[in-house]
């Protein structure tokens, strides 16, 4: 994914490309392939992007698993969990941990430069509240989070896949809300941005049909603030209007 900015799809939504030597991953649960929702796009670090993933990745990253996650443990402390789904070049990332020193933030994203972004603004500022996934982030969903441990789920500007045979390559459709509620503790929130008048729609239609979530209307455990990124600042010079879309689960 991208830098959390409204005119850059296919930065937002690039795949991972397996290191050399590595064995491609499956995508999708094994009982129920998907296509992915993110485009093909490779991408080279710099000399000083691979130097900042050498000393970070060991100590904050992970690649997507089949593997239970032990949040706190990684972390090194038991804190309120919030997922962001495609980071991008991590800007907003870093900006919301920074706002939130209390709670402990998982970034997902499948294009290595992006994450290789977002370690180097983690290293120069000293954020220790970040830890980064590299993959599929229905596998983190599917496989490495548990059932109601999740405080917030934030996804920022998806692909809209705008042509209509290719809106099942869409991330925010029926059984994906089913997903994130399920991972959401009861009072979690899901929050969602974008900038393409019809997918909002369409995510508001699939969202609002989910019966675990409802409109928030009790304090939320985390902020909306968002920062403007140079993306999203020129989507608001050309006229694109932001949509955000929050819900709450049932705290039943």
């Amino acid at each position: 994914m991208r830098d959390n900015g409204p005119v850059n799809h296919a930065d937002q939504e690039a795949p991972a490309v397996p290191e050399e030597g590595q064995t491609p991953r499956k995508t999708g649960s094994r009982l129920h392939p998907r296509v992915t929702s993110f485009r093909s796009r490779r991408g080279a670090l710099t000399p000083a992007q691979q130097e900042s993933w050498d000393r970070q990745w060991p100590k904050i990253g992970a690649e997507v698993s089949d593997t239970r996650l032990d949040a706190a443990t990684w972390f090194g402390r038991d804190a309120p969990l919030i997922l962001e789904i495609g980071s991008g070049t991590g800007t907003a990332t870093a900006a919301m941990a920074k706002a939130e020193p209390h709670v402990n933030l998982m970034a997902v994203e499948v294009y290595r430069p992006g994450l290789a972004q977002l370690l180097q603004q983690i290293e120069r500022d000293g954020i220790p509240n970040i830890r980064v996934l590299r993959g599929d982030a229905m596998d983190v969903l599917e496989n490495m989070v548990e059932p109601e441990s999740l405080t917030g789920v934030r996804v920022f500007f998806p692909d809209p896949w705008p042509k209509a045979r290719h809106h099942k390559r869409r991330l925010l459709q029926a059984p994906t809300f089913a997903l994130i509620a399920s991972r959401l503790k009861p009072g979690g929130v899901l929050h969602v941005a974008t900038d393409h008048a019809e997918y909002a729609e369409a995510i508001a239609e699939a969202g609002n049909a989910e019966p675990l979530l409802t409109s928030l209307d009790w304090e939320s455990p985390m902020t909306h603030e968002r920062p403007v990124t140079k993306f999203e600042d020129k989507a608001h010079q050309v006229g694109s209007a932001i949509t955000e879309l929050i819900w709450g689960k049932i705290r039943s």
